[in-house]
């Protein structure tokens, strides 16, 4: 029994995704997408009211599956929270030795739309960072960080992109090893601070 194909509005986003993935956002235009997900022009659209919002959609996509990422990833490290919050690092570098891998998709499709602020893919961005953002102050939280917490969040995250962009132009994926690490001696020195009378 043959399986059933995705719902049409599923495989025009998989087609994006891998279009926008190989090509980013410009270089692609409606036609191959419509082409890549075997649809009319006026089949997208229906689903599409623009590829503008196509290019948000894709990034609503994933946003939970990636953050579903990081938290995976943090609980399968072994050790405390500076350890777990390093193994993220570690698993991207990883990632990155792939020949296939392009960076965040996030960050990209923000740098192709920095003249756009409002557009509504840079909403939709943002909104990704912020909920790793708010997922990470919440570790830090419960580990006792206290006031600290949503500092030393924005610290991390500051590591996590800055080892994205430059992992990316250089193609060197030690960069997120030493963010790894940097990121491992912050969490460290912070938490220790936090509990001293």
């Amino acid at each position: 029994m043959k399986a059933q194909p995705p719902p049409t509005r599923d495989r025009i986003l998989q087609a994006a995704a891998k279009l926008f993935h190989h090509d980013g956002i410009r270089a692609v235009s409606v036609d191959a997408i419509a082409e890549k997900a075997g649809v009319t022009k006026r089949t997208l659209y229906y689903h599409f009211r623009s590829k503008d919002d196509l290019i948000a959609a894709h990034l609503e996509a994933r946003d939970q599956p990636n953050l579903a990422l990081f938290k995976r990833w943090f609980e399968e490290t072994e050790g405390n929270v500076a350890t777990k919050v390093a193994g993220l690092f570690r698993q991207l570098a990883r990632s990155a030795r792939n020949g296939k891998w392009k960076g965040c998709g996030f960050l990209r499709t923000s740098v192709e739309l920095v003249n756009l602020p409002g557009h509504p893919a840079l909403v939709a961005a943002r909104t990704h960072k912020k909920h790793v953002e708010d997922w990470l102050s919440s570790i830090f939280l419960d580990a006792g960080a206290g006031t600290d917490a949503l500092p030393l969040a924005r610290q991390i995250m500051l590591l996590l992109d800055g080892s994205f962009t430059i992992v990316l132009l250089h193609r060197d994926p030690s960069y997120m090893e030493t963010a790894a690490d940097a990121a491992a001696r912050l969490i460290d020195e912070r938490l220790t601070n936090a509990r001293m009378p």
